[in-house]
């Protein structure tokens, strides 16, 4: 009997571990695409109350062998899909764009209705929570932050914040941190960095590796600020304030969608322009990166605006599909 019931404990414990390494991989790839959120995956793969427990329990400095082989094999796992997709998504984003962000409309807005469940019935300050969301999305599509250069101090403030976001964004379900990335315009800049450090230790050639560190260090401070603070504080105002944080969070899906006009295209910049913290030159803008072009908006035809409108509904129907998976744990947390 007690065999028995060793040999029942041991395979949930593997069936656990195992839906915990898919959740991470799910999430990995969530924060490497815009649209779709990471705790939206780890809803799908039924792992999100263990990781959220885990976190909580972590940063109040009380550790349990279950709880950190758990958060290892999702951090690891994520770590892992991140550092060997990162060249191919950051391609796919400079050289496919309209493509990319009609398909990342589609992903973002099909997060609404997990927060909507969330967040039903509606009520006055839950919309004007979302009214708030809307109008935050906006001002910072508006804004429209490049990516400035590596070694400068607003570059620096400006990984610190993605760090912050992208880890916040993690213990959310519905928002995305690779969108909050692309809005703070450090996507392709983080992106970049982990493929050319990945290459730079398979050519062993570690003065790339260190120059990759002017990236990875802040934005790792910042995910260590988001996961012990913000993340903390969040779960604090959904206990708290449940309605109108979920009325903000509904806000952020819908207004995600006004700086993902997909029909934009990197343009070489003019001599004098102001490119990543320094002024172009015809020699220095011969040796830019096309990633780092300036965009700028173009006409689409009507055979492009047919196939962002379907990438936009397959994008939808994807993280739509993935979040009712997990539909049975949304309520747990």
């Amino acid at each position: 009997m007690i065999q028995a019931k060793m040999k029942s404990e041991a395979a949930g414990a593997g069936l656990m571990l195992a839906r915990c390494v898919i959740g991470g991989v799910l999430m990995g790839l969530a924060n490497l695409v815009p649209g779709i959120s990471g705790g939206t995956m780890l809803l799908a793969a039924g792992v999100y109350p263990a990781f959220v427990d885990g976190v909580a329990e972590v940063t109040t400095f009380r550790f349990r062998l279950s709880t950190l082989i758990t958060l290892g094999a999702i951090a690891g796992s994520a770590a892992l899909a991140i550092i060997l997709l990162a060249g191919t998504v950051k391609g796919l984003v400079v050289d496919h764009r309209w493509i990319m962000y009609s398909l990342f409309i589609g992903l973002t807005l099909g997060g609404v209705p997990v927060v909507w469940r969330l967040l039903r019935p509606l009520n006055s300050k839950a919309v004007i929570g979302c009214a708030a969301g809307i109008a935050i999305m906006a001002v910072m599509a508006a804004a429209q932050p490049g990516a400035a250069g590596a070694g400068d101090g607003r570059a620096y403030g400006m990984l610190l914040l993605a760090g912050i976001a992208g880890a916040s964004a993690m213990i959310l379900p519905g928002v995305s941190g690779g969108y909050l990335l692309l809005i703070l315009g450090q996507y392709i800049t983080i992106l970049s960095a982990i493929d050319d450090a990945k290459v730079g230790a398979q050519l062993r050639d570690w003065a790339q590796v260190m120059e990759a560190m002017h990236v990875f260090i802040p934005v790792g401070i910042g995910v260590v600020i988001g996961v012990v603070g913000v993340s903390n504080l969040m779960k604090l105002l959904l206990e708290r304030c449940r309605k109108p944080t979920l009325g903000v969070l509904l806000g952020l899906l819908f207004g995600a969608v006004l700086g993902l006009w997909p029909f934009q295209q990197g343009v070489p910049p003019e001599p004098g322009d102001v490119i990543r913290g320094r002024v172009a030159t015809e020699a220095s803008i011969a040796e830019l990166d096309p990633k780092y072009y300036p965009l700028e908006r173009f006409s689409p035809t009507t055979g492009q605006s047919a196939a962002a409108l379907g990438l936009a509904l397959a994008g939808f129907a994807i993280t739509l599909g993935v979040a009712r998976l997990g539909g049975s744990n949304e309520t747990s947390h």
